[in-house]
């Protein structure tokens, strides 16, 4: 596969067909945990462990599946992946993991994995499925991050907060307070329709860019006036 392939598989998932904004798959829990960038972070790192992981494996014996068994052959696998990843945070990160709850096991039904192993995976060699894995995967973690980094500002006034939770005590000076003390906090940012808001802004601020895109390059398209010569063949009476 060329070089240009993989920079359109990496612009794909980051942008012109992010699972989040675009393809609107795995929204359960990216409008759930989202109240800060901890809980953004985590999340975004299992599902794109998961999807990485996941994409390659399929991949690599996606001719010797059968299509009447593989679509239960990907959720084994992916639920497999799940699992390694939850014994992973019960064992670094288990405070984080307790936060995040029941989405960490819910990652087996999150559409855009099981969709990317079948749409993509299933059908190309195994370097480009784990890239796109992996940018899918980087994709849905930036949004968490941005979504979780809105909501945390505006419901609590603080950016980076608990962050030890993740990268330990390292990390436990690492929050950021933006509006002071005495910030009382916007209540609707901290709960799920504070999320839909959030969510429902970014796509229609992705939609904007992306109509401004087309915008400039359709004025860059010129037809250049004048004449044309035209060559005539064959004899004329």
């Amino acid at each position: 596969m060329a070089i240009s392939s993989y920079t359109e598989i990496a612009q794909n998932g980051l942008w012109k067909n992010n699972p989040a904004l675009v393809q609107l798959l795995g929204l359960c829990p990216l409008l759930a945990v989202t109240g800060s960038v901890v809980n953004g972070i985590g999340l975004g790192l299992a599902t794109t462990g998961v999807l990485t992981s996941s994409n390659l494996v399929v991949s690599l014996i996606r001719q010797q599946i059968p299509d009447t068994v593989r679509l239960p052959a990907s959720v084994m696998i992916i639920a497999t992946f799940v699992t390694c990843i939850e014994l992973l945070m019960k064992a670094y990160t288990y405070e984080l993991y307790l936060v995040l709850g029941i989405f960490i096991p819910l990652i087996v039904t999150n559409c855009a994995i099981l969709g990317r192993a079948d749409a993509f995976a299933s059908k190309n060699p195994a370097l480009p499925s784990l890239v796109d894995g992996f940018m899918m995967g980087m994709g849905f973690t930036a949004v968490l991050i941005v979504i979780g980094a809105v909501r945390e500002i505006l419901g609590q006034g603080t950016l980076f907060s608990d962050m030890d939770l993740l990268f330990g005590s390292l990390a436990k000076d690492w929050s950021i307070s933006i509006f002071g003390g005495d910030y009382p906090g916007v209540l609707v940012a901290v709960l799920p329709p504070g999320a839909f808001l959030v969510t429902g802004l970014l796509i229609a601020a992705k939609n904007s860019i992306d109509i401004g895109i087309e915008r400039r390059k359709s004025r860059k398209i010129k037809i250049i006036p004048g004449s044309k010569r035209v060559r005539v063949t064959g004899k004329i009476s």
